[in-house]
């Protein structure tokens, strides 16, 4: 097992960093975030085309790159680090990942050349545990779905949805494909609490849809959802450490009653706390890498670890962040609040936490 990032990888870091750092600094963060748009086109097109990074985990013969799941968490940690709002989450890991484990051919043939180089923004309903799921049935030519799917990633900017409904109502799990102008969709914007991840609820009414994958998809959507969560823990790692890497800098240079902050033992004892916090979030979404990669049979245990821990500690750490940066943390005017707000919704975005320490203790057979 190796869990230190290769030459590679390294490049990979820091070419993805150099190209936000140039094309979304915060200020257009907060252009995107604070206008109707999802995302900058421009900068997805140039992503997805200069830098192929939709391609990552997709094969060469499929259109892509043929890289691992730990390039993948690369590019998830510098995003997560930059806030980019990107439908990258929503088509070239969760949309291209739940093709990609499907295991229908003819699916991944049709659908993934197009997510893999940008052309097609694809999505995946999430289920969530408690939320409601669409019913499927057999209609002429095909299938019909009936229900709603709420808060979909890119949901209303998505050209291609892809969801597990339950077929019949309460049969088996089954995966289905819907294009953007689908008859009897609705798709409704939501106003989130992270207004650099844009969401949707999508309501289905007799819409029509391709099945795809196994009759059972049960087994499809845990797998799909354990790289998901490998993926998204490599971007709560990039926000913590982004927070942390701040915040010591601020300690440094704010000066009150005649010191500098990072000198009182207060500070310097919390600093110390994020800085542990991070050394431990680091070593689980690194290994969590490996095993996606390497390790198949230890992705489970380790996919729902990484979310159990990483959810509430990037939450505190960006909490704390917000805290230690005064009164200034506070205003809308500072980035402290950006981070705070993509911790939590990140941290929910799963499930909530007691979903995946119920996960884990069940895999771990406790």
């Amino acid at each position: 097992m190796k869990l230190i990032r290769t030459d590679d990888q390294q490049e990979l870091a820091a070419s993805v960093r150099a190209f936000l750092a140039d094309t979304a600094p915060m200020s257009k963060v907060r252009e995107i975030a604070e206008s109707p748009d999802a995302y900058d086109a421009d900068v997805w097109s140039r992503m997805t085309g200069e830098l192929d990074l939709a391609a990552l985990v997709v094969p060469e013969s499929h259109g892509g790159a043929g890289a691992g799941h730990a390039e993948v968490a690369v590019v998830m940690e510098e995003l997560g680090a930059a806030l980019t709002p990107s439908p990258y989450l929503a088509s070239a890991v969760l949309a291209a990942n739940v093709l990609l484990e499907s295991g229908d051919d003819a699916a991944i043939k049709d659908l993934l050349p197009a997510v893999a180089t940008g052309r097609t923004v694809a999505t995946f309903a999430i289920p969530v545990p408690g939320d409601p799921m669409p019913a499927a049935r057999k209609a002429a030519g095909g299938y019909e779905l009936t229900g709603p799917a709420p808060r979909v990633l890119n949901g209303a900017d998505a050209d291609l949805v892809l969801l597990a409904a339950a077929l019949d109502g309460d049969g088996p799990i089954v995966l289905f494909a819907v294009d953007a102008g689908a008859s009897g969709l609705t798709r409704t914007p939501l106003t989130t609490l992270d207004l650099t991840r844009p969401q949707a609820t999508l309501a289905f009414d007799g819409t029509p849809a391709r099945q795809f994958g196994p009759a059972d998809a049960s087994g499809v959507v845990s797998r799909a959802l354990d790289l998901v969560s490998v993926a998204l823990a490599a971007e709560q790692l990039g926000g913590l450490r982004r927070c942390l890497d701040v915040i010591v800098e601020y300690a440094k240079l704010r000066v009150q009653f005649g010191r500098f902050v990072g000198s009182f033992q207060g500070v310097k004892h919390k600093l110390a706390d994020m800085h542990c916090t991070l050394e431990q979030a680091e070593s689980i979404v690194r290994y969590a890498a490996w095993t996606a990669d390497e390790s198949p049979d230890e992705l489970p245990v380790a996919a729902a670890l990484a979310q159990s821990y990483l959810g509430r500690a990037y939450f505190q750490v960006a909490k704390d962040h917000l805290l230690l940066h005064g009164g200034i943390g506070f205003t809308w005017e500072h980035d402290a609040h950006l981070y705070y707000k993509r911790a939590k919704s990140n941290e929910l975005l799963l499930g909530p936490p007691r979903h995946h320490r119920a996960r884990l203790a069940e895999r771990l057979g406790l």
